[in-house]
Order: C-alpha cells, then sequence, then structure tokens
C-alpha cells in the first residue's frame, strides 16, 4: 500500500496538470499599439490577467471545454472570444475599437435586465477612476459635477450636499429626488433627511471600480424615492491581481491622505478586494484646528462557479469632515446685477465662521442630559455595514440575483449657521426681544480676552448641533427572471420585490451664540447690560435657537418599513428595436414617536444660579411624546423604446411616473405625523412625471449621446431648517443635455452640457424660475497622455440663477478651473500635482436673503477657493 501512493499521487498530479491550460496572448489598438492596463478574464470567473507595457497576458485556467474570454480597456468596446480549453497553451490575440463612451459597455444601475448604453432606452454616463481624477475633485459632491443633467453644489464639504437633475427642484435641501447607491443599494431610503444626507456617509476612493448614473428613465422603477435618477459607487472585486498606495499632501492648505487597495483570485474561484483610505487635516478652508480626521476600508469576497457567482462585502466608515454654512457676504450694486465683498475680514471662499476661539458648546442632550460637544466633530458619520449578493443562471433561461446589506448608522452633524449679521443694534435687538431689557448702553467684549468689541459687525449664530443617534438600515432585492430566447423568442421578463427597513433616530440640540465677523481667530461675544448684569454667558445667548424665535429643539424616533415589488418586461420583435416597460408598487408603514421642545428655566451648568441663558432653555419635552404612525402607497411606471439605426448609433424615448416620499420633514417641528396634518401635507410624497427623447452616435475617434428632457413636478411641501419655511410649489422643466467624447491619439476630450428651462407652475411665485437653477451648466475635460504621464485641465461652471423663488437677488454664473499632472518616474511609481479651483474664483450657490437687504450683508455659500495638493502613488 505504501509503494503505491507515489504512484498514485503522480496520477493525479499529471491529472490536474493535464487539466490545465496556459492562455496567452497580445491586446492592442487597431493600429496595432499594445494596451498596457488591459484585463482578459475567462467570463464569470476571477481567472485572468491585466497586460503589461507591451500589450502581452499569461494565465492558467483550471477549466475544460468552451470558454469565453473577454478583453476589456477603458476607452475601447470589449471583445468577447470562444475558445477551448483542454490541456496546452492556447494563443489569442485581441485588436480592440474604440469606443470613448462606453456605449458597448453593459451597465446594471437603474434597468431591469443588463444591456449595453446603446440597446438601452435610458441616459446613462460611466465615470472610471481616471475620468474621476481627471476633473481634481476634493469631495465625493464634486464629482458629480461631471456627470451630464447632474445638478450638484458642491459647495459644503463632504455631505449636506444638494443634488438634484434635470431641472427637478431642490425645494428642501439633499438629494430628495436622487438616490445614492453603493453596489446596487442606497446608502438611504430618503435622500433628504435634515442633517442626515445619504452623501454625507458616502466617499470615493481606490475601491471604486467605476460610477455609474442614470438621468430619469427606469430609476422611478428601479429604486424607492429616486424618480429623477440614481448614482451608483460600483466597488472592485480582485478578478485581476493587482493595487496601489498613494499618499496625498497640500502644498497650500493643511491636508493629507493616504488611499491604499489590493485584490487578486486565490484559491478555486475565489477573489477578494479591500482597501480605503485615512486623512488628517483642516480642509480646503482656515479653521485653525484639524477638522479632517478618519476614513474609511471596504472589503469584498467573491466566489466564482460556473452559473454564477456569490460575495460578501464589508465597510466600516468613521470620519470627520467640516462642513460649510452659509456665512455673512457683503453685497452691494443691484439685484440684477451685484458685487460680492468680505463681510468684516471674513474671506468668502477660503475661511468660515468657525474659529479656535469657538470649539466647544455645553448644553442639554435628548435626555436632559449635560453634554459637551466639540466644534471639531462637524460631520461625523460612523456606518459598520456587512452584505451579500450572489447571482446565477438557473438553466432553461431562468436567472435568479439578490443583493442585501445590513448597516448600523449613527454621527453627529456639527456646524455654526448664520442666523443673522448686521451691526450691534440689529443683533441685540433680537436679544432685547427675548430678555426684556433695554441693551442701547450695553458693554460688547471678546469672550476669551474681556477686551472692547465695537460692534461695528456682528453675527448671531445658531450652532447646527444635531445627534445622529440611530440612522440603521436593512435592504434586500431579489428578482428573478426569465428569457425566452431558447424559444426563439427575444422576451425577458423579470419579478423582484425590494425590502428596506430605514430608522431614523435624531435630535436637534442648538444653541445660539454671538460673535465677530472676523476671518481669524473671531471671537464670541459677552454682553453686559447698562446695570452690570451678564446677558451672554462666553457668547451663549440661549439653550436654544434664540434667532429662529427660540424653536426648534426636537427629538425624533421613526422606523419607515417599504416594501416595493416591481415587475419588467423586455421585448424585441425585430433586431433593431428593443422595447421594454417595468411597473413598481411601494407601500410604506411609518411607526414610532416623537417630542416637541418648548422654552422653560433650568441650571444647565448645575453651578446653583440661573444666569440669564438658562432662563430660557429650550430643551426636548420628553414627557409629552407624540405618535409617529401613518402608511403610504403609490404605483410608478416606465416605459421606453430603443431603436438601432446602425451598429453606431441609435435613437430612443422613454415615459416614466415616480415618487418621493418624505421621512423627517413631514414629522418636524412637533415629532408628531398621523396623517394629513396642520402643515397641510396631504400626502407624504411628491410626484414627477418625465419624458425623454435621445440621439446616441459611436464616431471612430469619440462618441455623442444627446437627450431631450421635459419633467413636472408635483409637490406636498417641506419644511427647510434654514429658512424656517416649508415651501410648497408645483415645478415644469424641460432641455437637453449634450455628453460628448474625443479620443485623437494622445488628446482626450470629454465634455457636459446641460440647458434647462424651468418654471414654477403653482403658489405665489408661479411663472417664475425655480431658486439656484441655472439654465446651462457645463464641464469640460481636456487631457493629453505620453508615456511619460498626463496633464489636463477641467473647466466647470453654469450660468447665472436666482437666489430664491421670488427671482430677485441674481446669483451670478461662475466657472473654475481645475488642473492636473501626472508623471510616470517608472512604470509603477507616478508623481501627481493637481489644483482645484486655480484661479481662485468664487462662486456662490445659494443665499438665504432673496434681495438685497438695507444693510447690505447676505447669508450665504460659496465653492472653496484654491487648493493645490502633490501626491506619490505607488501600483503594484
Amino acid at each position: 500500500m505504501l509503494r503505491a501512493t507515489p504512484l498514485l499521487l503522480a496520477l493525479l498530479l499529471a491529472s490536474a496538470a493535464s487539466a490545465q491550460t496556459t492562455v496567452q496572448g497580445t491586446v492592442t489598438d487597431e493600429a496595432g499599439e499594445p494596451l498596457p492596463g488591459a484585463t482578459v478574464l475567462v467570463e464569470g470567473t476571477a481567472t485572468g490577467d491585466a497586460t503589461d507595457l507591451d500589450g502581452r497576458y499569461e494565465f492558467v485556467a483550471s477549466q475544460e471545454g468552451e470558454a469565453v474570454l473577454v478583453a476589456s480597456f477603458v476607452g475601447f468596446a470589449s471583445q468577447r472570444v470562444i475558445v477551448t480549453l483542454a490541456g496546452g497553451t492556447v494563443t489569442q490575440d485581441f485588436q480592440l475599437s474604440p469606443d470613448a463612451l462606453g456605449l458597448g459597455e453593459v451597465f446594471v444601475t437603474g434597468v431591469v435586465n443588463p444591456v449595453s448604453k446603446l440597446q438601452s432606452s435610458v441616459s446613462i454616463s460611466t465615470l472610471e477612476p481616471a475620468a474621476i481624477e481627471a476633473t481634481v475633485p476634493r469631495n465625493t459632491a464634486e464629482i458629480f459635477r461631471a456627470i451630464p443633467g447632474i445638478r450638484s453644489e458642491a459647495s459644503a464639504g463632504d455631505g449636506n450636499t444638494n443634488i438634484t437633475v434635470r431641472g427637478v427642484p431642490i425645494s428642501a435641501g439633499g438629494s430628495k429626488y436622487l438616490q445614492l447607491q453603493e453596489d446596487g443599494l442606497p446608502i438611504f431610503l430618503y435622500g433628504d433627511i435634515a442633517f442626515g444626507t445619504a452623501d454625507g456617509f458616502l466617499r470615493a476612493d481606490p475601491t471604486v471600480a467605476r460610477i455609474e448614473a442614470i438621468r430619469g428613465g427606469s430609476a422611478s422603477t428601479q429604486a424607492s424615492n429616486s424618480p429623477a435618477g440614481v448614482i451608483n459607487f460600483i466597488s472592485k472585486n480582485g478578478q485581476v491581481e493587482g493595487g496601489s498606495i498613494a499618499t496625498t499632501s497640500g502644498l497650500d492648505y493643511n491636508f493629507q491622505r493616504v488611499d491604499f487597495e489590493y485584490g487578486s483570485p486565490f484559491g478555486d474561484g475565489l477573489a477578494f478586494h479591500v482597501g480605503g483610505f485615512f486623512r488628517s487635516g483642516e480642509g480646503e478652508r482656515q479653521l485653525g484646528y484639524l477638522a479632517q480626521q478618519g476614513g474609511q476600508i471596504k472589503a469584498n469576497l467573491t466566489k466564482y462557479f460556473e452559473t454564477g457567482y456569490a460575495r460578501i462585502y464589508a465597510k466600516y466608515l468613521n470620519d470627520r469632515t467640516p462642513t460649510y454654512l452659509p456665512q455673512p457676504i457683503a453685497v452691494s450694486g443691484s439685484n440684477d446685477n451685484p458685487e460680492f465683498s468680505e463681510a468684516g475680514t471674513l474671506g468668502i471662499n477660503d475661511q468660515v465662521i468657525g474659529s479656535p476661539l469657538f470649539l466647544g458648546s455645553f448644553g442639554l442632550g435628548a435626555d436632559g442630559e449635560r453634554r459637551r460637544i466639540t466644534l471639531s466633530d462637524g460631520l461625523h458619520p460612523v456606518s459598520q455595514a456587512v452584505g451579500a449578493e450572489f447571482a446565477f443562471d438557473l438553466g432553461n433561461g431562468f436567472e435568479v440575483e439578490n443583493k442585501a446589506r445590513f448597516a448600523l448608522n449613527s454621527g453627529r452633524f456639527v456646524s455654526p449657521f448664520t442666523a443673522a449679521v448686521g451691526d450691534r443694534d440689529a443683533i441685540l435687538g433680537s436679544l432685547e426681544d427675548a430678555t426684556g431689557r433695554d441693551l442701547s448702553d450695553a458693554t460688547l467684549t471678546r469672550a476669551e480676552s474681556g477686551e472692547a468689541v465695537s460692534g461695528d459687525l456682528l453675527q448671531g449664530i445658531v450652532l447646527f448641533d444635531t445627534e445622529l443617534e440611530n440612522f440603521n438600515t436593512l435592504f434586500n432585492d431579489a428578482s428573478l427572471s426569465k428569457s425566452f430566447a431558447d424559444q426563439d423568442l427575444d422576451l425577458a421578463i423579470t419579478a423582484g420585490l425590494f425590502t428596506g427597513v430605514q430608522r431614523i433616530n435624531m435630535a436637534w440640540l442648538w444653541n445660539s451664540y454671538i460673535a465677530t465677523v472676523e476671518g481669524e481667530n473671531a471671537s464670541l461675544v459677552d454682553v453686559m447690560d447698562d446695570d452690570g448684569e451678564m446677558i451672554t454667558e462666553d457668547g451663549l445667548a440661549a439653550y436654544g435657537a434664540l434667532f429662529f424665535g427660540n424653536c426648534c429643539g426636537v427629538r425624533y424616533d421613526a422606523t419607515y418599513d417599504t416594501k416595493a415589488p416591481y415587475v419588467g418586461i423586455e421585448y424585441s420583435p425585430i433586431p433593431q428595436l428593443n422595447l421594454d416597460a417595468s411597473v413598481r408598487y411601494d407601500f410604506t408603514n411609518v411607526s414610532g414617536g416623537g417630542s416637541g421642545g418648548f422654552v422653560g428655566t433650568v441650571d444647565v451648568n448645575n453651578d446653583g444660579e440661573i444666569s440669564n441663558p438658562e432662563s430660557r432653555a429650550n430643551f426636548i419635552d420628553q414627557a409629552s411624546r407624540n405618535p409617529v404612525d401613518y402608511s403610504y402607497d403609490y404605483w410608478s411606471y416606465s416605459a421606453g423604446a430603443n431603436y438601432t439605426l446602425t451598429d453606431m448609433s441609435a435613437v430612443f424615448a422613454r415615459l416614466s411616473q415616480g415618487h418621493s416620499a418624505k421621512a423627517d420633514r413631514a414629522i418636524f417641528p412637533t415629532g408628531s405625523y398621523i396623517g394629513a396634518d396642520a402643515l397641510g401635507i396631504e400626502n407624504p410624497y411628491d410626484q414627477l412625471q418625465q419624458a425623454e427623447l435621445g440621439y446616441k452616435q459611436q464616431f471612430d475617434i469619440g462618441g455623442l449621446f444627446v437627450t431631450g428632457f421635459y419633467a413636472n413636478t408635483t409637490e406636498q411641501g417641506g419644511f427647510e431648517a434654514t429658512t424656517q419655511e416649508f415651501i410648497d410649489n408645483d415645478y415644469r422643466a424641460f432641455g437637453v443635455e449634450i455628453e460628448g467624447v474625443v479620443d485623437y491619439g494622445p488628446f482626450t476630450f470629454r465634455g457636459a452640457t446641460t440647458y434647462t428651462n424651468a418654471e414654477i407652475t403653482s403658489g405665489g411665485n408661479e411663472g417664475n424660475t425655480p431658486r439656484r437653477q441655472p439654465d446651462l451648466l457645463f464641464s469640460f475635460v481636456p487631457s493629453y497622455t505620453a508615456d511619460q504621464g498626463t496633464v489636463g485641465l477641467s473647466l466647470i461652471g453654469q450660468t447665472e440663477s436666482y437666489a430664491q423663488d421670488s427671482n430677485e437677488l441674481t446669483l451670478p454664473g461662475f466657472a473654475i478651473v481645475n488642473a492636473f499632472a501626472e508623471a510616470n518616474v517608472t512604470d509603477r511609481l507616478s508623481l501627481g500635482l493637481s489644483a482645484n479651483n486655480l484661479f481662485d474664483s468664487i462662486g456662490i450657490t445659494e443665499s438665504e436673503e432673496a434681495a438685497i437687504p438695507g444693510n447690505g450683508y447676505i447669508r450665504a455659500r460659496s465653492i472653496s477657493g484654491r487648493s493645490i495638493s502633490a501626491s506619490l502613488r505607488c501600483g503594484f
């Protein structure tokens, strides 16, 4: 027996060796030039390789029989070739054709079944990592500005961004009609949660393989609360071995960041990928303290089978970033032609109203406990997520797919907001109203030093201090598809069920302060009346939102349970024509409770005495819990047709109707909602009807995508924290978006332009243009690539818009220039230099004031000023 063992082992090894096939070859362009970095994979597996500098690849495949090799490279159409794997060596060369716009790519976002862009009847764009880096984004929201049709007011930092699509309104903030996703599932069920917007929990890093963005179209039926579109961050999965480490340092601002990622196939059909980032710094604006601290790590593990795959993944995000809110800006001229300048010494695009002298705040927590926070917390999302997905071909034309994710989400939003700006009389007037005291002869001093303050220009600050106590989510999307291709019928039917549970447990714990308007070391201001009594305490004017009428103390805890079955059908009666239609039924139960706030007297600091701020403390009334108990349901539909004119061109048309529901904005300010309430909200959801007509063309050196669109929005109204108003309008918009790419040798040009004609169609502002909606958005990115590296620019901007729906104050149009250069030191090491907003432009994205006030100061927010960074990257 022992003698037979070596013979048996030899036979087994010989058998294993005979089952392995060496696959090799080259990948070149149509001119025969090598394409280094192209991937060649056995379709549906992790078996494959990336080409070297000479365009060569080689790998060993353990599969037997017929297999499909897929060669792909950014900017070129993928190519599929059937080969026979039977041991020995298989040589297969690929010659790829240009496809700069990716019309031949198969996409997976917002559609019933994955199809190529050329065959689909929707408008979709894909951003690869190189295209993202070319726009030199400093945060995730800035990436979206390069997508046609998307209006991303990227002036807030790494969260709290207003994002919308094709003239659909930003009526209360966030991304109400647009859903942000990671790997096909939403970050949050609602995109416009006050102080908890989805973009605050989403980070771009090297784990992102590509970003897919669909505008309008079937987004109405393929996701909840996203009728205007879906932006999906799709992760790398390690099918091809490789990774990178990069470090970035700010040259003219305090910033350090390290990015890393690595993935590889291993074992029997297994592949993994892990990566993320961590950073530390002050950020693009001067704060005087470290406001960016934290990072993210993501990982996934995939098992590939002959008929599909299964994947598990995890994500941990713990990141602190500053959130920039509207601040004082001086304005002169007229509403039609305003001129902006610094208020006091406060820079418009490079400074904020916080300072090292205003770092902490003390007050009452949601349960009445004493709590101290620091402003350096800024926007502090914490997310621990795990997920799983699988997709299998069941045979006989059946395919099943399921995606699931559970996330523990929490955090904090802390940022000072200028609620009032003016001279001492204007600011002290609010204190006089609250205290009933005559403060005309009051003494003003700096809280930290006791030095006298002139009071020529002061601001009343409401500190937006919000605890995101529990934003946990559980999402699952399962679908079953049947193709009738085996019956000579080009027909496919898909049925699916999305289930989602979203918890929104948050508390608004705001305090009010008086401060100077200065760019560096702005001081909190103490006020003492002529009797020598302190009206403030270290600049604290009230435990509550004094400048908002002592409002806004609220806590609500509600659970949103959504079930949404959907059905889609695709049919091609002739090879040139693809028809599709889908319908979705959303049903949501909402349960929970909340408590409003009230003003009273409480010894907040527990010193045994009642100070003036303590005599007007706004705290949450835990003894009176109000119910949240309601449900809503609605139907959505979408139908489209795509006609292929040639192998390189097509036209399409689509009609859709979708909805977006309200979450916390239906509950504020009492923490209660049980149906049609006193706010006049008949239904807690809004409706969006859309039509689109498009043309797409692939050229030898580029591509063109043109879409005309129409959108009609019917809203029920929503609360906005900064204006303290309920905005209730209907809207209509039409326009055209154009996306184009030219790829001519070493030169590449990407461009996106969106023209929108939008109008308010109801209420007192009927006939006006919706606030902050420009007629034209544009993004142009030229670049040049050679063996030595890459250089490029991006020009991003918009035309003028109105500050508010009343159409008085005009916000001027603006354009920013970003620049980048990357030098290849070796084939694996590169040096980079990038500048965001190279010419330090000012771009006002919003203003709280509808017109220039009498004192010449508005509260507004600009894009950030110039920031220059250098990077060192090692690929392996």
